[in-house]
């Protein structure tokens, strides 16, 4: 112990073996930016629709009236400039760097609008992936926000614990498709959350369904539906379901997705609000 310990372990940065109070990992973002609500966005397994329900859920509640932003934390893998038609590079100013806005206003930071060819290859290992998401969140000038939602890669490895402990992260949404296998690796996730005390605010499950245009018979492609057993196993009481549409496959692909109205996912919204 220092001759000069104050005995405050909250404000102190030396590693001493009497320290009292865990040191906590949270950065703080630039004096350009004034975050309200950090939802992230998680699922145990890839290809499930996290990119997808991050953006329904972005553009919801900027339609709502609310300052929505979008953090891209998968370095290796993003989607959501794409999903938006964004093809303009961020740029840095001397404060830090811009995020690029889609056509309705929502603010959003992604490697690739760092990178000359977005189909370039990010080949990184771990700790520089995990530094890249913790620079999004303290170099970006995001401005006044009420809703930033962080797209996570998928698993439980070095980025969403980045994310758990470097953010204020006020809840979670849990995506998950009907397969039994991807709800048992879901419930890692689910797990994870919960050792972190982050709260799981819902469960979406993705391709849930497609309905008949016809005849509006539902048939479950990928298998029954597994949402309630798992809402009921966690104590969840919020869960939606997003069909197979090829409309919004095709808005995803062309850079429209703030055109599609995601309804399934409305009372999603009042838990978001409820945070």
């Amino acid at each position: 112990m220092s001759e000069e310990c104050s005995h405050n372990c909250s404000s102190c940065g030396s590693d001493c073996a009497e320290r009292t109070e865990p040191q906590s990992f949270l950065e703080f973002t630039n004096e350009a930016s004034h975050v309200g609500k950090v939802i992230g966005i998680v699922s145990g397994k890839g290809g499930v629709g996290k990119s997808l329900v991050t953006s329904l859920l972005a553009s919801a509640m900027q339609k709502k009236g609310y300052s929505a932003a979008i953090l891209d934390a998968d370095i290796t893998g993003p989607s959501i400039p794409k999903m938006f038609g964004i093809k303009e590079l961020a740029y840095a100013n001397e404060v830090g760097i811009e995020p690029v806005e889609t056509k309705n206003g929502i603010r959003m930071m992604s490697l690739n609008l760092l990178l000359e060819d977005a189909s370039d290859p990010v080949i990184w290992r771990g700790p520089m992936i995990a530094g890249v998401v913790k620079q999004f969140w303290t170099d970006v000038c995001w401005g006044d926000v009420d809703y930033m939602f962080v797209d996570m890669p998928p698993g439980t490895g070095d980025v969403p614990l980045t994310v758990f402990q470097s953010l204020p992260v006020d809840g979670i949404i849990v995506v998950t498709s009907p397969q039994e296998l991807v709800g048992m690796i879901v419930g890692k996730a689910m797990k994870m959350a919960e050792a972190m005390n982050v709260p799981v605010l819902g469960i979406v499950e993705n391709m849930s369904y497609f309905e008949c245009p016809a005849c509006h018979e539902k048939h479950f492609i990928f298998g029954d539906s597994h949402i309630e057993e798992m809402a009921a196993q966690y104590g969840i009481s919020n869960i939606a379901r997003i069909p197979i549409l090829a409309d919004m496959a095709a808005a995803c692909d062309h850079g429209t997705i703030e055109d599609i109205d995601a309804v399934w996912l409305n009372d999603m919204i009042p838990a978001l609000e409820r945070v």
